[in-house]
């Protein structure tokens, strides 16, 4: 669960931190006291877009860093394939705001916004007023409905991707290969030249860095060979002068004091193998010379033999190895062109094998949606039901979408009917904003399962609701708390009294500048706050004992 929010210089918060509690965490607050601002910052640690002008005015930086602690062994193991290893059973997300970008981090270590976006969906999940909106398109009904069929599609699905995968790969090759007979006769002629050319220049593999090897010796030859020759001189030519004869003269002139004492012996021996180390040289300096030794013709037949290599990497590949596999791959094209009918009705048995096993598999893939849509509606009618929804239908049709896809070939769309007798419709026609916001918490309550997040974030699921309706959101809410943590943003009274734990957003002066607070609320501070969602600015005591009636009632229907 979400265990603590601290936020640093993020619009009109200087720096706050909070401890958030399992169960249902509420946070209310006047209009404009900041309450889309904490939302907005726990937003931005999990990935979302940053701007500068997010930060608070006079600051160079912000940051904003969540804490969680994670007991789930399966949910570890998913953190663990992101290299995520939590520490003492704690992770934390952080993301530091600068001028023009952000640096994240998930326990002190620098990581890419992919990688926070996807841990992040694995801790918490927020919902906000515009997620309703992916009930309004059909294209999400299929997704939430394999979403719960659950471990059962799923490697239907994969199977399903893969057949639609290879289907496309040979309708690409036989489109590739329809050829008519005069381009089927271009094409063959010019692989049949492509392959006489290379293996008539008959490349052998890392010929051409020997040959460029070989190649820059030659042209550097010259240069080379002066240097050996000049080198040659000083050491051992005949030439008086040069080191081998001065040191042959120096060994004859300490021959005598070499006989003189021990020291002189040392040092006779140190001219002696000075001598013999000089002479090795010479002799590997001769060899070494022989090897820059090139007549015209060798020079002549090397360039050539470059050149015709360099032209062949220019039109087939950046090595000898790329040239030689181009090669067979043209051989292999050569031998499909010649039996080009052979090829095409071969291609064309493997494309209506592939076909049969993706409309099997896609078969499969209906008949467990079919027996999945009427159970999901039902248990989504079941919540509603709870939520104030009464004498309404729903339906979840799946039908055949005429085409395939990676995802088969069904589609699937909602169906409500809110009041008995009206016929039922697409819910994205009729629905209003405070039924989809409920009818979205229905949903919810019964995927809790199988998405399988430890904490859901509410910010005014209330929006369009009230009364009796108010409530029953209220229970829910509390009613998944039970086995989640649930943080929701309200501000009606009756779901602020269903609190496990409760907060007040305040905005308070200080001195010249206005601060965003977050406080927790002990027992007589949340009757306090419900008072004033009650009454608003004229609380009266008989509002104050209403509110904590209130209060007692809602723990009391758990």
């Amino acid at each position: 669960m979400l265990q603590n929010l601290h936020v640093k210089n993020l619009a009109l918060i200087d720096e706050t931190e909070v401890d958030f509690g399992p169960g249902l965490n509420i946070l209310t607050g006047e209009t404009g006291a900041g309450k889309s601002i904490l939302l907005g910052s726990v937003g931005l640690a999990l990935g979302a877009k940053y701007s500068a002008d997010m930060l608070r005015n006079g600051t160079d930086s912000g940051l904003v860093e969540l804490t969680f602690t994670v007991d789930d062994e399966k949910l570890k193991k998913r953190l663990e394939a992101l290299d995520i290893f939590p520490e003492g059973n704690m992770v934390t997300l952080s993301r530091r705001l600068m001028q023009g970008r952000s640096l994240s981090r998930i326990n002190g270590e620098t990581v890419s916004m992919s990688t926070l976006r996807d841990a992040a969906s694995m801790l918490i999940d927020i919902h906000g007023q515009h997620d309703n909106q992916t009930l309004l398109n059909r294209k999400n009904h299929l997704a939430l409905l394999d979403l719960y069929a659950g471990e059962e599609i799923r490697p239907v699905k994969e199977e399903m991707r893969e057949c639609y995968r290879r289907y496309q790969e040979i309708c690409r090759q036989e489109e590739a290969c329809s050829l008519d007979e005069e381009g089927r006769r271009r094409e063959l002629s010019l692989a049949e030249f492509e392959v006489n050319e290379i293996e008539e220049a008959a490349p052998a593999p890392g010929e051409d860095e020997e040959l460029e090897e070989l190649y820059r010796r030659m042209t550097e030859s010259r240069k080379i060979t002066e240097a050996v020759g000049e080198t040659y001189r000083y050491t051992c030519e005949d030439a008086a002068g040069n080191a081998s004869d001065c040191l042959s003269r120096a060994i004859r002139a300490f021959q005598d004091a070499a006989e003189f004492d021990e020291t002189g012996a040392q040092l006779y021996s140190q001219l002696l193998d000075a001598d013999s180390l000089l002479n090795d040289f010479n002799r590997e300096l001769s060899e070494y010379a022989k090897s820059f030794e090139f007549s015209e013709d060798e020079f002549k037949e090397a360039e050539e033999r470059l050149n015709l290599i360099n032209h062949l990497k220019a039109k087939y590949g950046n090595s000898v190895s790329e040239i030689l596999a181009y090669c067979e791959e043209k051989k292999k094209r050569i031998e499909e062109l010649t039996d080009y009918d052979s090829y095409m009705e071969k291609i064309r048995e493997e494309k209506e094998r592939a076909l049969e096993k993706m409309q099997d598999v896609t078969d499969r893939l209906s008949g467990i949606r079919r027996k999945y849509a009427s159970e999901f509606a039902d248990a989504i009618r079941e919540q509603m039901a709870e939520l104030n929804f009464m004498d309404t239908r729903l339906e979840l049709r799946v039908a055949d979408s005429g085409h395939f896809s990676a995802n088969g070939r069904d589609e699937a769309e909602f169906y409500l009917a809110v009041n008995p007798g009206e016929p039922m419709k697409a819910l994205g026609n009729i629905a209003s904003g405070g039924e989809l916001s409920r009818i979205m918490l229905a949903l919810k309550a019964v995927l809790a399962d199988e998405e399988d997040t430890p904490t859901l974030i509410f910010d005014e699921i209330d929006a369009g609701i009230s009364g009796i309706t108010a409530g029953k959101v209220a229970e829910k809410l509390r009613l998944i708390g039970k086995s989640r943590q649930v943080i929701c943003i309200t501000h009606l009274p009756q779901i602020a009294a269903a609190a496990d734990v409760h907060f007040a957003i305040r905005k308070e002066a200080e001195g010249h500048s206005v601060q965003t607070r977050i406080h927790l609320l002990d027992e007589e501070a949340s009757v306090g706050e419900l008072a004033r969602l009650l009454g608003g600015a004229s609380v009266t005591e008989h509002i104050v004992e209403s509110a904590r009636e209130m209060k007692e009632l809602a723990k009391s229907e758990i």
